[in-house]
């Protein structure tokens, strides 16, 4: 999924620098059109990390309300994987006085490890419990870095009606 997500974020990229240049863009003088043509890699945003986090979670909550354990173990690395890119690319946060680098390994982390035991031993229940967990650790960690407007839940709906979220039966 990381990759994919690299990929369409670099495709972005390849097309948005297309379309400038193609757009009654001149060259600096005094520079060859190779120099223009460079292209900084792309780095996701906050917000565009947390987005994709958000959709993550949903469908952790829908994976695991289906028992659909495989999926639920998928999104819970995804979730994984999308705070350490957080970390990773966005270490301090404007406006923020708990650096994320700081907040998500201390308040999201915990969480995350009890949904792994969770979905591994195939418990319902304890699903539940450390998914609420996880949630309240995030408006906890928006609070904490000033983002306490941007408050998550339990999805009451799916907005997936193409997925089917029931495991496969053989």
């Amino acid at each position: 999924m990381r990759v994919l997500i690299r990929c369409a974020f670099v495709a972005m990229a390849l097309v948005l620098a297309s379309a400038v240049t193609g757009c009654g863009h001149t060259p600096t003088p005094g520079t060859s059109p190779a120099a223009n043509s460079a292209i900084e890699p792309f780095v996701p945003g906050l917000g565009e990390i947390m987005s994709l986090q958000q959709m993550r979670h949903t469908k952790l909550w829908l994976a695991g309300q289906a028992e659909n354990w495989k999926l639920a173990a998928y999104e819970v690395d995804e979730l994984g994987e999308g705070f350490d890119d957080v970390v990773r690319l966005h270490p301090a946060h404007k406006d923020s006085p708990v650096a994320p680098k700081d907040a998500i390994p201390k308040m999201v982390t915990p969480p995350l490890e009890n949904l792994r035991h969770a979905i591994e031993k195939h418990d319902a229940a304890a699903f539940t419990a450390a998914y609420d967990a996880l949630t309240t650790a995030c408006n906890s960690c928006h609070e904490a870095t000033n983002f306490g407007f941007n408050r998550v839940q339990r999805p009451a709906t799916n907005p997936y009606p193409n997925q089917v979220f029931d495991p496969v039966r053989r």
